[in-house]
């Protein structure tokens, strides 16, 4: 498994797949969990506030007494400070829950989340108190490589789910054949995007996800 990372690899080599069923692989905070509104929560309980200026975190998290922009090196401490007390509260996406248990009927469900890997079992918690006991992995960096190795492990068709532009990128270009859906939960994160190029699909709507990824499986016998 080249290029992946050495606290990936590991969860890659022991998680079960059934070779002979799809397999759905979705992220998780846009995708499952109301990450920005978490996200708003923590900052205005610190007398800070997100700029919606563009879809980065870098340059969008600002003090509110001066709007001074929080500086570049210190934002993944505080993503982490997030994570660290927040992956236990986040909020469900609607009709995540109930889509993917569809799905589940049909096809075989992996979370891949770029989160701490100290809070996947937090987030494996929270996914099941919420009715999505799935396995998850707790990614670090981009998506391509492990979406390619996971793939390589099933015949039938593949469907990647994630909100980041840069992740649909690395799977297109490591692995293909992955059909792959952009999804971002909260529509001024989505608004805040350009021209997205490299899916099969573009929704803020689960019910729309579920049923783009049913009529593939029917076209493909499953």
């Amino acid at each position: 498994m080249t290029d992946i990372h050495a606290d990936v690899r590991p969860q890659l080599e022991t998680l079960t797949l059934d070779p002979g069923k799809p397999l759905v692989i979705t992220d998780a905070d846009e995708v499952l969990f109301l990450f920005m509104r978490g996200l708003e929560s923590y900052l205005h309980a610190r007398d800070m506030y997100f700029d919606w200026a563009s879809y980065a975190l870098s340059g969008n998290l600002r003090h509110r007494h001066d709007n001074s922009a929080v500086p570049m090196e210190r934002v993944p401490a505080m993503i982490e400070d997030f994570f660290e007390h927040h992956t236990d509260s986040l909020e469900p996406v609607p009709d995540a829950a109930q889509s993917l248990a569809a799905l589940a009927r049909r096809a075989q469900v992996v979370v891949l989340s770029n989160l701490p890997v100290k809070q996947r079992a937090r987030r494996m918690q929270a996914l099941r108190r919420h009715g999505m006991d799935y396995p998850v992995v707790a990614n670090v960096g981009q998506k391509g490589t492990p979406v390619r190795h996971l793939a390589a492990r099933v015949k039938g068709p593949v469907f990647f789910l994630d909100d980041s532009p840069r992740n649909l990128q690395s799977v297109k270009l490591a692995a293909a054949e992955v059909e792959r859906l952009h999804f971002v939960a909260d529509t001024r994160l989505h608004g805040l995007l350009g021209p997205v190029t490299e899916h099969h699909l573009s929704t803020t709507l689960w019910p729309e996800a579920r049923a783009h990824i049913e009529r593939r499986l029917g076209e493909q016998g499953f």
